[in-house]
């Protein structure tokens, strides 16, 4: 390899994207094409990035199996921040393979690396710990340990394991410093921004406040009965009972556990389980069979009381009732979310990432596109969408995956 080409890849190394391109701007061989890619995307040029590196990978020889791996995990960093979540994940395994076979330790935990945050984005957290749980990252360069702990600290903050969060944080900056690139510390930065703004609100005795992701931990790991909104499940001490997949019994406890220790008038039950203004007979049957349900659901918790005016709730064993909730809670908070980590997503990617279908999601952003909540660039396949995040409040966090968004 010559020696702009070395300089050129030192330079990219330390995050000089523009002293890179001083030194192979002008030249279109395999090697060269492959560090205009990269340089371009640390720029910010996504799509001029993508067409060198494909460009590189054509390039390279048969011979030069190493070579084309390493522009297809450059590529998939790619996607990943363009959040083009359809891309094919065998790809990147294929030349995770190929640099495993190879030696190339470094890109091997880099593909690896690149696979866990994928997984984390689509809410697949128990497989992206997996993913990780093979790499040791002791052997590893700083820029790469950094990466690593970004990766466990945002598994540990889904967990809501702070502490262990923090720790890895601290790693992370560490590691970042060392490596002396500037944005990777600041991706460190951000990341630890999540632990200092408020992820929720806590609702009791018609008083809300709000909570950072700490004392999220503390509240669920309390002997407080919490009723999650972020995650559609009712949870007290060490039982959890998921009503992600039936919400009109989650609306039915949430309006119960917001006026506990009352109850709730059946008229008032009826208008915000049915999203009805006035209640007939029938509404009122409807009502007593859905109650009926709920009860079941939540006999190892509590029981659902009938009033004279409605029904309340009543803790087996819990002296404390609460509603956790998003800090902003609005219509297609989900899409909302997701879109607020400041990056560009394509419809197919939101679809992925909450399990629902893409002509939902393209319905969805056409809405809050009129309502000016979002704004879009690019046409056809290349459409992106995005919004700038909420000042002071984290993102998906707690958000659960596969919940209905409409």
């Amino acid at each position: 390899m010559d020696s702009l080409i070395t300089a050129a890849g030192r330079a990219l190394a330390a995050g000089d994207p523009l002293g890179a391109l001083k030194r192979v701007a002008l030249r279109d061989d395999a090697p060269a094409l492959a560090l205009r890619g990269i340089a371009m995307a640390q720029l910010g040029d996504l799509a001029r990035a993508k067409t060198l590196l494909r460009s590189a990978a054509r390039a390279f020889g048969r011979k030069e199996a190493v070579a084309r791996a390493r522009c297809v995990v450059a590529e998939a960093e790619i996607a990943l921040a363009s959040r083009d979540l359809g891309w094919p994940a065998k790809a990147l395994e294929a030349a995770r393979r190929t640099l495993e076979a190879h030696g190339d330790r470094a890109n091997v935990a880099y593909a690896r690396f690149l696979e866990a945050r994928r997984l984390l984005l689509i809410g697949h957290t128990d497989d992206a710990e997996r993913a990780l749980a093979k790499l040791d990252p002791t052997p590893l360069p700083p820029a790469l340990r950094a990466a690593h702990e970004l990766v466990i600290a945002g598994i540990e903050m889904r967990r809501l394991r702070t502490k262990a969060a923090r720790e890895s944080l601290a790693r992370a900056e560490l590691a970042a410093r060392q490596a002396g690139i500037p944005a990777l510390t600041a991706e460190v930065e951000n990341a630890r921004m999540a632990l200092s703004v408020p992820a929720a609100r806590r609702i009791a005795n018609g008083e809300e406040r709000l909570l950072l992701l700490e004392e999220v931990e503390t509240l669920l790991a309390s002997k407080t009965f919490v009723v999650d909104a972020c995650r559609h499940v009712v949870r007290h001490a060490d039982t959890v009972i998921s009503l992600a997949r039936r919400p009109v019994l989650f609306i039915l406890v949430r309006a119960l556990c917001e006026a506990w220790p009352g109850d709730v008038p059946r008229d008032t039950l009826v208008a915000r389980a049915f999203r009805l203004k006035l209640a007939d007979e029938s509404h009122r049957g409807r009502l007593r069979v859905e109650i009926g349900r709920l009860r079941t659901v939540l006999r190892p918790l509590a029981n659902v009381t009938a009033t004279k005016r409605g029904f309340a709730l009543a803790p087996r064993q819990a002296r404390e009732v609460v509603v956790l909730a998003l800090p902003v809670e609005e219509e297609y908070a989900a899409v909302l979310a997701l879109l607020a980590d400041g990056e560009s997503w394509s419809s197919s990617a939101l679809a992925l990432a909450l399990g629902t279908s893409q002509r939902t999601v393209q319905r969805i952003l056409d809405t809050l596109a009129a309502a000016a909540k979002v704004r879009s660039f690019g046409r056809a396949r290349a459409r992106r969408w995005m919004t700038p995040p909420v000042p002071g409040f984290t993102t998906n966090l707690l958000l659960p995956v596969s919940l209905p968004v409409v």
